[in-house]
């Protein structure tokens, strides 16, 4: 059991380990997207998932709509209404991408092999292998903080109101079917149970759908800057791979020492021929990632769109209902808006390394054939790799900005008129 828990930390942080991590805790939610393991989902899993999306969909959807539509309408409290409103829009995006995921597994799996065998063209223990477990490394602590900082924030609005004098919930003024008056026994237990489950569901559910993006995106932006790093020292290796041959050469006492324009073109065509092979090999890798990113987009692309447009529509119905009643909402669905930007920034960033590397890879030395080929690589790396929300924009730091930007002025807008 120690053992088993220990391959989560930060000492197993090669692409298979975190797979696997993010895969076991996938499989919670009845989700196998690891085709290595054949083991069948346990039944209590099944169970577990059953009900609790039962009890989701009760709580923040049919009684959400029910008291947005029928119950804020006939009593005009729209301050009620904009908090359920951003609860079910903010919490109903990881259930959308849960249930995309569960019927288009066998995608997921097929995606998931390409980044393994992507992985198997690594040379263990090589210089390209320690660059990219060290960004991984950084990938996979990013994945552990966002999964805690999620669940904890889960634990924060659940205690909230118990830790708060009196009778209350996490929304005091919302109402679940059947459950009216919600502060009588034994309704306001059901309540607690009900929303505590429910709470719980919904953030072990992002924390986990999202921690593998986290991770196989990260995985696209630690080849880049381990490939970037390739780059750099191409020409440098080329010399050290030259030197290493000719002492080699050397103990033999070679004859073809001793005649000087020999050993001069030979020089130049082993150096070329060594950056010729390692050009191909990086070209290679940097379009197997490409694709691997365009795959990733192309199956996303429907849930992302449907999941920003909900994440900003109740990014606002949070600040319609009072910050003081939705000061912990607020942090659940500005952790996936941002999450989301980050992880296309950084896939932004690596390119851009990825690209300054190519032209800094003292291509004036090589040969016409080679500097062809990166002259080809610089023009593919100025086609900067982005994740988007569903197509409709790209996700970046300049894109966040604008959605907080936009959201305030939406705010102030509604406010002034409502």
């Amino acid at each position: 059991m120690k053992e088993a828990l220990r391959k989560f930390g930060l000492e197993y942080c090669e692409l298979p380990d975190m797979l696997s991590n993010v895969s076991t805790m996938l499989r919670m939610l009845t989700l196998n997207v690891d085709s290595r393991n054949k083991t069948p989902i346990l039944p209590i899993f099944k169970i577990l998932m059953v009900i609790m999306s039962i009890d989701y969909i009760y709580v923040y959807v049919i009684s959400g709509v029910w008291f947005i539509f029928w119950h804020c309408i006939r009593t005009g409290e729209l301050g009620p209404a904009m908090i359920a409103f951003s609860l079910m829009s903010t919490s109903a995006v990881a259930f959308i991408k849960l249930l995309y995921m569960i019927f288009y597994e066998a995608k997921f799996k097929s995606l998931i092999d390409r980044y393994m065998a992507c992985d198997s063209l690594t040379v263990k223990g090589s210089r390209f292998s320690k660059n990219l477990t060290k960004a991984l490394r950084d990938v996979k602590k990013r994945g552990i903080v966002y999964w805690l900082v999620l669940n904890m924030n889960a634990v924060l609005y659940v205690l909230r109101p118990m830790v708060t004098p009196g009778k209350h919930l996490t929304v005091d003024t919302f109402i679940i079917i059947g459950l009216d008056p919600m502060f009588k026994s034994p309704n306001y237990e059901l309540a607690v149970l009900m929303v505590m489950v429910g709470v719980f569901f919904i953030c072990f559910t992002v924390a986990n759908v999202n921690c593998f993006f986290i991770m196989i995106t990260g995985y696209t932006e630690s080849q880049m800057l381990a490939l970037a790093e390739e780059m750099t020292h191409i020409w440098d290796d080329a010399n050290e791979y030259y030197q290493t041959m000719m002492k080699e050469l050397s103990m033999y006492g070679s004859v073809y020492l001793d005649h000087k324009d020999f050993n001069r073109i030979k020089e130049t065509e082993v150096l070329n021929s060594h950056v010729t092979e390692h050009l191909i090999d990086i070209i290679q890798r940097h379009a197997f990632n490409v694709s691997l990113l365009e795959e990733i987009e192309d199956v996303m692309r429907g849930p992302n769109a449907v999941g920003f447009l909900f994440l900003i529509v109740g990014l606002v119905g949070e600040l319609l209902g009072g910050l003081n009643n939705t000061i912990l909402q607020l942090p659940f669905t500005l952790s996936q808006i941002g999450t989301d930007c980050f992880l296309g920034q950084k896939i932004m960033d690596a390119n851009i390394k990825f690209e300054q590397a190519v032209y800094a890879c003292k291509w004036e030395n090589f040969n016409q054939v080679n500097k062809k080929i990166v002259l080809v690589m610089l023009q593919n790396s100025q086609k900067t790799m982005t994740l988007t929300a569903g197509g409709m924009a790209t996700l970046s730091f300049s894109y966040f900005m604008n959605i907080i930007r936009s959201t305030y002025s939406v705010y102030t807008t509604l406010r002034s008129n409502i």
